[in-house]
């Protein structure tokens, strides 16, 4: 089920905060939130889609980015071996985002300069993504796209598409799509006005994707006792086949 869009009233009502908000807030030149800080994953869970949207103090270029819980991933590289493809090579990265898309009013590059964007790790190029082992820059550079490959296949990286809309001057507002298999954990929604290419404010907004229901139940119940839940699910497994061995056998 997806999320429905917020009302008007939540736009006012961030009009209202802005207005009335302490001047040391207001100096920042930004607020911002989400309709939503907790996604619940149940069994039916079909993706869903996250709202940001908040005030300016002043016109300028807005870019949103929603980071999932930085986690090792181990990358494996295949070779042929007597006719039989085996595994040559493996790296791993220690600290790569689970979940990364970009949102922005205008193209990127246009908006935020290539300092700033390093800086700040905007846009899917200038991921900080550091190898557990040394290797040279352009081993780096394949593994690291071969890492953004794979999770851009798999709906979890994107840094295109995302678009900002600024309503007047003052006001903005992003749809940022979360699909069925989001990695649950603490997510950062990261707001940023930008002038002159340059990012001028800030704000940071915490995000939790999390099972509940019985799918949690399974799922924390699969990270506790791992061994229990793969003996689990072979003895399910064969129940299963053996029913539907019999109920073949009777027809």
């Amino acid at each position: 089920m997806r999320a429905a869009p917020a009302t008007r009233g939540g736009l006012l009502a961030l009009l209202l905060l802005l207005a009335t908000a302490p001047s040391g807030v207001r100096a920042q030149g930004l607020v911002a939130d989400v309709s939503d800080h907790l996604i619940a994953i149940t069994t039916g869970f079909a993706g869903t889609d996250i709202l940001v949207f908040g005030a300016l103090d002043e016109p300028g270029d807005v870019v949103i980015v929603v980071r999932g819980p930085a986690r090792p991933v181990k990358l494996y590289r295949k070779a042929p071996v007597l006719g039989v493809w085996l595994n040559s090579a493996a790296l791993t990265f220690p600290q790569a985002p689970s979940f990364y898309a970009v949102a922005t009013s205008r193209p990127l590059e246009e908006v935020a300069k290539e300092s700033e964007r390093r800086r700040l790790q905007l846009g899917l190029a200038e991921l900080d993504l550091r190898p557990q082992s040394p290797v040279s820059a352009n081993l780096l550079a394949e593994w690291s796209g071969a890492l953004i490959r794979a999770r851009q296949a798999l709906g979890l990286y994107r840094d295109t598409g995302g678009r900002v809309t600024l309503l007047g001057e003052r006001l903005f507002r992003a749809s940022v799509t979360l699909p069925t298999n989001v990695p649950v954990g603490t997510y950062l929604v990261d707001a940023y006005v930008f002038e002159n290419g340059i990012a001028v404010a800030a704000q940071t907004i915490p995000l939790v994707v999390s099972k509940v229901g019985f799918e949690a139940d399974i799922y924390n119940f699969a990270q506790r006792q791992g061994a229990l839940y793969g003996v689990a699910a072979i003895v399910i497994a064969l129940v299963a086949g053996w029913v539907a061995h019999l109920l073949f056998r009777r027809h």
